[in-house]
């Protein structure tokens, strides 16, 4: 078993990262201490960040203060929720935690199924909790709860992932090769990699998304037993766009990848977008670059310099009647005309094909974002390989701005009944 340590200051971050694997259906809570519940027994942000407000409240002196561990079983170990809730329980109360509020979340978004656990370093009295000699003493709890419950051995599970990794490291970010054989295996990476780390909010926006990396998605409906079903169908590309080989059922790949799957990041995409903040990079990069009167091939070089992917769809006349915007550094999906009609579809064939020059028929992949330059931004990816995160979140989360200001608050209104 694979324990990793990461701590850091933003409690919202680490909360709305495994809730977020809860909403897809690839998560749940195996065990709390200490937490509020809602009446029908389950957890939501809000009543997580009050049961942790008190011990925030009282931290003065910790800068990092919100604790998440990842507990990875090697996939050859066959354990039950009980025995894995067993597991968090007792390495939470020999590392020191066992009194703390903390939540145990078992993630089976990736074949490896893993724990991760979010706590709090201080205690109630503001107190910051033990870290002295953590790694050497976590490995300690590590290899005893090995023994007891008969796992595999951390070093063992290291050289195999070593090993793997050396083989499928970034195929998730280079576009489908078919002449590399086991064209499954490379759409099922990709297809993971994109639901598991992208927000978009149509079954079109994710198919432009896997366009990229030669794969296409489509929808399809039909009826068992007088029962309507509604599956994905997932397909390799070339580089002239056209399917090739054999179509891949959803079924065949995982839930992670499916139609139920697919409807639940749309609707968790749809809320974390909704104030369009997140388009804001994007819009100001492209009106650059617009003002600068680019021919086509100009305007996608320059996008795909700051990592922004551009897909335009055209008619039999060469007409430009959609635009969608892929912004890898946000990882967001979407369509022009979301940033604004000055972005919408008929603006930009009219500065591609206003001043008559001649555009070069779009060759499809090859004029998409270097996804190989790509590589060191794909945050998500790693979790897959390494089963941690990055707690921090990018950019402005306005309900944890809301949290933080009103513990700033709550801490001077303390400050002036000591007067």
């Amino acid at each position: 078993m694979v324990a990793k340590i990461s701590s850091g200051k933003s409690l919202f971050g680490a909360l709305s990262y495994n809730q977020q694997k809860v909403d897809e259906g690839v998560a749940n809570v195996l065990f709390s201490q200490n937490m509020i519940r809602t009446v029908d027994g389950s957890f939501n942000i809000q009543l997580c960040l009050r049961s942790f407000e008190p011990y925030l409240m009282a931290n003065n002196k910790t800068q990092n203060p919100v604790i998440h561990i990842s507990l990875n079983p090697h996939p050859d170990d066959v354990l039950t929720d009980e025995q894995l809730s067993n597991i968090a329980q007792e390495y939470m109360e020999k590392l020191g935690y066992g009194k703390q509020p903390y939540l145990v979340y078992k993630h089976e978004d990736i074949d490896r199924h893993h724990l991760h656990i979010v706590s709090i370093r201080v205690d109630e009295t503001g107190k910051k909790i033990n870290d002295s000699f953590e790694k050497k003493r976590s490995d300690t709890i590590r290899r005893e709860l090995e023994q007891k419950y008969n796992l595999l051995p951390a070093e063992l599970q290291s050289n195999r992932q070593s090993q793997k990794q050396k083989q499928t490291d970034d195929l998730p970010l280079k576009p489908v090769n078919i002449k590399a054989g086991d064209v499954k295996k490379q759409v099922s990476n990709i297809a993971k990699s994109m639901m598991r780390d992208y927000r978009f909010q149509s079954l079109n926006e994710y198919r432009a998304l896997l366009n990229i990396y030669g794969v296409t998605v489509e929808e399809v409906k039909g009826e068992i037993r007088g029962k309507a079903y509604n599956g994905l169908v997932y397909s390799s590309l070339n580089k002239k766009g056209e399917k090739v080989g054999n179509p891949i059922k959803a079924s065949l790949i995982g839930k992670a990848v499916g139609y139920d799957a697919l409807q639940k990041r749309i609707a968790f995409s749809k809320q974390a977008v909704k104030d369009k903040a997140i388009y804001n990079r994007c819009g100001k990069i492209v009106s650059s670059l617009m003002a600068k009167n680019p021919n086509r091939k100009q305007f996608e070089k320059e996008l795909a310099k700051n990592g922004i992917s551009v897909i335009f769809r055209e008619n039999d006349d060469k007409r430009i009647y959609g635009v969608t915007f892929i912004d890898h550094r946000e990882k967001v999906v979407f369509n022009g005309s979301r940033m604004g009609k000055e972005f919408s579809a008929n603006i930009f064939h009219e500065l591609f094909n206003g001043n008559g020059r001649q555009e070069e028929k779009n060759s499809g992949l090859d004029k998409t974002f270097d996804v190989n330059s790509y590589s060191q931004e794909q945050d998500s990816a790693a979790e897959a390989v390494a089963g941690i995160f990055s707690m921090e979140q990018h950019g402005d989360n306005y309900e944890e701005i809301a949290f933080t200001n009103r513990m700033k608050r709550k801490k001077k209104k303390r400050k002036g009944f000591g007067l």
